[in-house]
């Protein structure tokens, strides 16, 4: 029987692991369609590029490794670059953008003490500062946090989740946004969402400017072959490889702040009662519109449709409600 603590450390390594794809994977990508493309073009062609080796001449096989490799790292330090300065216009504003789109409304300890001081004896437990917390109208029930630290945080509840939870349930709900906000996960979520953004307006910009180029210089059929191939790069990594990873890390940092919870209240119980009844209405209509933010809430809030409901189970944003209270309850057994 696993306890709260090892439950908490199995998810950090995994956590670490799924980060560390994100740069692997593009590498990886890279290398292998624009190096394929590149070797075969330097391969055939020794004018393209000169080397020697020893004094003597590259082969065909050396001198295709070579530029290919070279063209292959450069594009991949270069996008990466772009990206850092993309994500950090996201990591400093991106929690004020999220919050005045969903039209919160703030709670201080005059308006809403209960609520106020229900947090603020959460964050006195673990040393935390108060961080703002807002109220979304509707009876749903659902939360989420976001904000890049500790020092600029906030967490939204909804009205259904204030009034239909009992308040041991509720501070399960509280602590588990707390624990994102403590462990980093809004900051981590929020720079690969502007990440994964970069990548695909990238490709999306220059695929465009591909086919304008290539119908500029049709007596030149192969002149917008190198935007293609970055483009295919972008696309594919923005669309496919990145937001599989993406997923997979959110899934796992909803089962560590599932267990961070769970050690903060002494109380895995009441958090998965919770989850119980959050499963039976999560969905936030002013939320449908924004589906990168599915990731940073309590439970999925988006609206279920059809095929594409279990389509989207393949591609969740959260584990299965199931797993997480029997997690819950292994960790209820071993306080």
């Amino acid at each position: 029987m696993a306890t709260t603590y090892q439950h908490i450390a199995s998810n950090t390594r995994k956590t670490w692991g799924l980060v560390l794809l994100f740069p692997v994977v593009f590498a990886a990508l890279c290398a292998l369609i624009l190096g394929l493309v590149l070797f075969c073009a330097a391969a055939s062609d020794p004018d393209l590029m000169h080397c020697t080796i020893n004094g003597a001449p590259c082969s065909a096989f050396e001198r295709g490794l070579w530029f290919s490799g070279v063209f292959s790292v450069l594009t991949a330090v270069v996008c990466w670059v772009l990206a850092c300065i993309w994500m950090a216009v996201s990591y400093f504003f991106g929690d004020k953008l999220l919050l005045s789109g969903v039209g919160a409304k703030y709670v201080s300890d005059k308006n809403y003490p209960e609520i106020y001081r229900l947090v603020e004896n959460l964050c006195i437990s673990r040393g935390l500062p108060v961080p703002r917390i807002f109220l979304i109208k509707d009876e749903s029930l659902n939360a989420f946090a976001t904000g890049r630290d500790p020092q600029h945080a906030s967490i939204a509840l909804t009205t259904g989740i204030v009034s239909k939870l009992e308040r041991v349930e509720l501070e399960g709900v509280i602590a588990h946004e707390l624990s994102h906000v403590e462990n980093r996960d809004i900051r981590l979520m929020l720079i690969c969402v502007a990440g994964i953004s970069f990548f695909t307006f990238a490709g999306g910009f220059l695929l465009r400017l591909a086919l304008n180029s290539g119908r500029r210089s049709s007596s030149k059929g192969n002149g917008a072959l190198p935007l293609l191939l970055l483009a295919a790069v972008f696309l594919l990594y923005g669309y496919l490889f990145a937001p599989l990873i993406r997923l997979a890390l959110s899934r796992q940092r909803e089962y560590q702040a599932d267990a961070s919870a769970a050690l903060m209240t002494r109380n895995p119980a009441a958090l998965a009662t919770a989850l119980r009844k959050i499963s039976r209405d999560s969905r936030v209509e002013v939320l449908d519109k924004q589906a990168t933010m599915a990731a940073m809430c309590i439970a999925n809030p988006l609206a279920k449709k059809g095929f594409f409901a279990w389509l989207s189970g393949l591609m969740a944003t959260h584990p299965p409600i199931e797993k997480r209270i029997a997690a819950l309850e292994e960790m209820d057994r071993g306080i």
